[in-house]
């Protein structure tokens, strides 16, 4: 089974401009990304995929392997769908380019959705954890997923879902990791696929598999990943790594 991991890197994030360019220790956060993600050893190739010469230089220039998408493109998936298109290859795993602390199990555990699954079934899948913390559980910028006893997921959204209504039933709350893996059909068909209603409302992109009855198969993990959204999750990188 081939996999390839790509990495769609966007300079003008709007909650937080340029902060693929920002540097954690010594290097920038892209090449964090990339580098991690090369360094598990998992894929058959490793790739940044980006509209932005400044990200392509940060990468090529260091010895990493870019592209340049050649349109502008409404998220991710469709970014590094451009990418593949004429790629013979089985298994895309989507990581996000402000993931500056991946690390190998998650994404071992993620591919191995696919390769424990020989009727495939499996279409898409990607990780979570389970929170605790209630300032995580209400902050829209923190995305919750919803599962079925399959571990299928059921809903994301920035709300905290599932509701507590009743107060004497304690819910689990499951942060949403955005990771994904697909088969190639699976990425292709939803570069096809219009803006769907609940994806429009929420921003959140993967709402368009759910909404076309594609199953995302979540994988829970450990490891708690930081993804830096806003100039608050820079501050608390730059603490981990103890600057």
């Amino acid at each position: 089974m081939k996999s390839i991991a790509l990495i769609p890197a966007r300079y003008a994030a709007t909650r937080f401009p340029g902060k693929l360019m920002q540097k954690l220790g010594d290097k920038t956060i892209i090449r964090h990304v990339y580098e991690n993600t090369k360094s598990t050893l998992l894929f058959d190739e490793v790739m940044v995929v980006t509209d932005s010469d400044i990200i392509f230089n940060e990468i090529v220039q260091n010895g990493g392997y870019a592209v340049m998408s050649r349109e502008k493109h409404e998220s991710g998936s469709d970014r590094i769908a451009e990418a593949v298109a004429d790629m013979d290859v089985d298994i895309i795993v989507n990581v996000q380019g402000d993931e500056p602390f991946v690390k190998k199990e998650p994404l071992e555990n993620l591919l191995n959705a696919f390769e424990d699954d020989p009727t495939q079934k499996t279409e898409v899948a990607s990780l979570m954890f389970i929170i605790a913390d209630e300032q995580i559980i209400h902050n829209p910028n923190h995305v919750k997923v919803v599962v079925d006893k399959n571990s299928n997921a059921l809903l994301f959204s920035r709300s905290a879902i599932p509701f507590q209504r009743d107060k004497n039933v304690k819910p689990v709350y499951y942060k949403h990791i955005g990771i994904y893996a697909y088969r190639k059909k699976a990425l292709m068909n939803f570069t096809q696929w219009e803006i769907t209603p609940l994806e429009s409302i929420e921003k959140l992109e993967q709402l368009r598999y759910l909404e076309n009855g594609i199953k995302i198969k979540m994988v829970l993990t450990d490891e708690s990943s930081l993804s830096i959204d806003t100039p608050e999750d820079y501050e608390v990188a730059k603490k981990l790594i103890g600057l």
